[in-house]
């Protein structure tokens, strides 16, 4: 950061042709204007680089397979080492059956307190699914002193019946700038997830003032047609050609499965900064205990809110 600071300051400094300056005879209070003036552009190209810094989010979504009292404490210890970096991270299949659900959720909240920062989360309700094997609840945890919540956090009202597993919305607050996620886990792809994501874009309109994220596991690629009206709206998404569901085996080093997780966000209100996934499974000697944490890796964005 001290690099991208200082050498603005150079290129000013270096501009200026002090010969000149030297020939002109200045008296004491132009001096004075010329010093502050000089002071006021360093103070400025300073704060603007501080200000640029402070505005990015690191976000990371996970799709944590079957998260409730069956996580061992060392899984809930391995997965706070990988997401403690992140500002705020939504997470998909929490069991909602019992209430090992939501007690995973606080033991990752405690494990991440554990190192360093400060944490905070919200469950959903459990969502409306038709049967209990469908619902589930959602989780965001984020750190306090990078973003606000602002008001409570909801599950989607209108589309219940439309939407198995309806979004869960929370609204944050980063400087003067807002956004809201959309935390989503989509159907299986043998059940046709299309049929359901085809309604959300309804949901910019029914949420007109709100600066809608959709983020989770989609099961499907973002290449499918059901986004489009989407991407007419302005929406990108963060992830392209990036498969992130883990294989039941590898074959030659290739673990992973499908295009399923992503972020889409409004390419007019957000500003793509970097995106990236995180192959979590290469900690493990097989695919099949790095299962036992989430058949998905970990996708993270990293943005600006315009």
């Amino acid at each position: 950061m001290k690099r991208r600071i200082i050498i603005p300051i150079v290129i000013i400094i270096s501009a200026l042709d002090f010969n000149k300056i030297q020939r002109i005879r200045l008296t004491y209070k132009t001096k004075k204007i010329f010093v502050f003036i000089l002071c006021f552009i360093f103070f400025s190209i300073n704060y603007s680089f501080l200000n640029q810094s402070e505005r990015v989010i690191n976000i990371c979504s996970w799709n944590l397979m079957n998260f409730g009292k069956s996580k061992s404490d060392a899984e809930i210890e391995f997965i706070a080492n990988t997401i403690k970096s992140y500002d705020i991270v939504l997470i998909q299949e929490v069991v909602a059956k019992d209430p090992g659900g939501a007690q995973a959720v606080a033991r990752l909240e405690e494990a991440l307190n554990r190192k360093g920062a400060k944490w905070e989360y919200k469950i959903s309700d459990e969502t409306s699914g038709e049967n209990s094997y469908k619902r589930e609840r959602y989780a965001i945890i984020w750190k306090p002193s990078k973003i606000t919540l602002i008001g409570t956090p909801w599950l989607e009202k209108k589309y219940t019946e439309e939407i198995n597993r309806e979004p869960f919305y929370a609204t944050f607050r980063v400087g003067s700038k807002e956004f809201t996620v959309a935390n989503f886990h989509a159907i299986t792809k043998s059940m046709q997830p299309e049929t359901e994501i085809k309604y959300f874009k309804y949901l910019p309109e029914e949420y007109p003032n709100l600066n809608l994220m959709f983020c989770g596991d989609f099961n499907l690629p973002q290449s499918h047609t059901v986004f489009n009206p989407l991407r007419k709206m302005g929406y990108l998404s963060a992830l392209t050609g990036q498969k992130t569901s883990l294989r039941q085996e590898c074959f030659n080093d290739d673990c992973l499965a499908s295009e399923f997780d992503n972020f889409f966000f409004n390419s007019n209100k957000i500003t793509n900064v970097s995106t990236g996934v995180i192959h979590f499974y290469k900690s493990f000697s097989s695919i099949k205990e790095a299962r036992k944490i989430s058949d998905h890796i970990p996708i993270y964005f990293q943005f600006s809110v315009n």
